[in-house]
Order: structure tokens, then C-alpha cells, then sequence
């Protein structure tokens, strides 16, 4: 009798095919890859300060110098007021939420072209990439935390219950950053002057945004103008949740709120209409 041979054993084949029309964000694939996130996270802290003599401190001395040159020159010489808050405080509070957005914006925009190498070879959901600025920023914004409530304890200043809400607008201000990076990194694939040009509309943005005011100084009819800049709501309500000093201009809040919500989502669907043909433009 000749010998049966083992049934044949397939070798499995994972197909991959590309999504279809304007779709939303595969939540299942995101988690699948979350090793990977992991592993991106901490390449990119371990990049950031590598062969650097200072090292994390670089995360408490770039807004603490800017504190104090903001403080000389638009408190002690402009004169500029502060809400009834010390202006050195004033201030601070609201660098943090503009650092976190500026940095995870800057690193947003340049994750799809700084990672060319990875998407020739391998097949990750894209999308990764311009999130991995946003957790990375996080762990410099604790460390700047630490700063501020020393800051506090300095001018004798004791946060109240709307301290509760600081974490809704850091939300609000990585919603913020992720949104306008998703455009910004989508473009930037095909346009390079889009990495050229982020660095200016950082400056400019910075001095759009309520950091060395009060957004109650600028004009009343030209608010609902201000307030499309969604940092002016994050900014306000930051500061108000340490400080609360004075209560945020609710209608103001509304609609940056709104603007962070459409350019989140449009960010969202254009982002994955073209992210297949990231690989073969770069």
C-alpha cells in the first residue's frame, strides 16, 4: 500500500487592499498597531534629546525664558495688564498649551516626508505617524506642569475647581495641533514648501493667540473673527482653569471649539483620501 501524503497546509495570505472613498479612521487597525505607536513614541523622545548637554531641561527653559522676556518687555515696558494675575503667571500658563500645540504641529507636518524609509517598506496605517508628535509633546507638557504649580506656590496662587477641567482643553489643544497637522502633512507630501513655510506660520500664529494679552482687550467686534483661531479658546480656558482670574468668554470658547471640530474631521477625510499615494510621491 503506497503511504497517503499529509493533506496540503496552505500558506496563509494576508490581502491588503486600499480603502475606498471618503472613509473614517479604522479605530480595529490603530489598535493592532499600537506596538508600533509605542516603539515610535520612544524613538522620537530618545531622538529629541539625544547627545544634548541639557537634555530634558530643554522642555522647562525654552517657556521659562520666554516667561521672563515676555514678562521685561510687555509687562515692566508695554505695561500691558495681566487680568489681576502676576503677568509672570499670566504668561507662563499660557505658553504651555501654545508649546505643546506649536511642537506637535511642527512634528505633525514633517512625520509623513521624516519617514519615507518606513513606508517604502512596510504596510502601517498611516495615520500613526502625525499621531505620535501628539503623545511625545505630552510627556514635555507634565514636566512644564510641574513648573507651573511651583510658579503658583511662588506667588501664593491656589488653583479652583476649574482646575478639574484642564484636561478637556489639552484635549482640545492636541485636537487642535493633530487637525492642522493632518492637513499640513498631507500637503507637505506633495508640496514641500509646506515644511518651508510652518516655521513662519508658527511665529505669526503665536502672536494671533492670547498669550501676552488678554483676549478681552481685543475689540469686541472683531471677536468672533479672533476666536476662528482655535488656540484662543484652549489659551482662555487653560489659563482660566490655573488662574481663574477671570471667566473665558463662553461665545468666544464656542466657536473655537467649532473650528477645532471641522478641521479635525476634514483633516480625518482628507488624510486617508490620499494617503495611498504617499509611498510613491516620496
Amino acid at each position: 500500500m503506497p503511504e497517503t501524503e499529509p493533506p496540503f497546509d496552505p500558506v496563509p495570505v494576508t490581502v491588503i487592499e486600499p480603502p475606498r472613498g471618503w472613509i473614517g479612521i479604522n479605530v480595529g487597525e490603530l489598535w493592532r498597531y499600537r506596538d508600533l505607536f509605542a516603539l515610535l513614541v520612544q524613538r522620537d523622545l530618545v531622538a529629541r534629546y539625544r547627545q544634548s548637554i541639557i537634555g530634558i531641561g530643554w522642555a522647562v527653559l525654552r517657556p521659562l525664558i520666554s516667561m521672563i522676556i515676555f514678562t521685561f518687555i510687555f509687562s515692566k515696558v508695554a505695561g500691558i495688564p495681566s487680568d489681576g494675575s502676576p503677568y509672570a503667571l499670566f504668561t507662563f500658563s499660557a505658553l504651555l498649551p501654545w508649546l505643546y500645540f506649536s511642537g506637535t504641529l511642527q512634528t505633525s507636518t514633517s512625520s509623513i516626508v521624516g519617514s519615507a524609509h518606513l513606508l517604502r517598506k512596510v504596510y502601517f496605517p498611516r495615520l500613526i505617524l502625525p499621531l505620535v508628535g501628539a503623545v511625545t509633546g505630552l510627556v514635555e507638557l507634565l514636566i512644564q506642569f510641574v513648573v507651573l504649580i511651583g510658579l503658583m506656590f511662588w506667588y501664593q496662587f491656589a488653583p479652583g475647581w476649574q482646575i478639574v477641567l484642564a484636561p478637556l482643553f489639552i484635549l482640545m489643544a492636541a485636537a487642535s495641533a493633530v487637525s492642522a497637522g493632518l492637513w499640513l502633512t498631507a500637503l507637505n507630501v506633495k508640496y514641500r514648501d509646506i515644511g518651508q513655510a510652518v516655521p513662519f506660520l508658527v511665529q505669526a500664529w503665536m502672536w494671533l493667540c492670547p498669550i501676552v494679552y488678554s483676549s478681552s482687550q481685543v475689540p469686541e467686534e472683531v471677536r468672533p473673527i479672533y476666536a476662528l483661531n482655535p488656540m484662543v479658546g484652549v489659551i482662555e480656558g487653560f489659563r482660566w482653569c490655573f488662574l481663574g482670574t477671570t471667566t473665558p468668554d463662553w461665545n468666544i470658547m464656542a466657536i473655537s471649539f467649532a473650528v477645532v471640530l471641522i478641521m479635525l474631521l476634514s483633516g480625518l477625510l482628507y488624510f486617508r483620501k490620499v494617503e495611498d499615494g504617499f509611498a510613491d510621491i516620496i
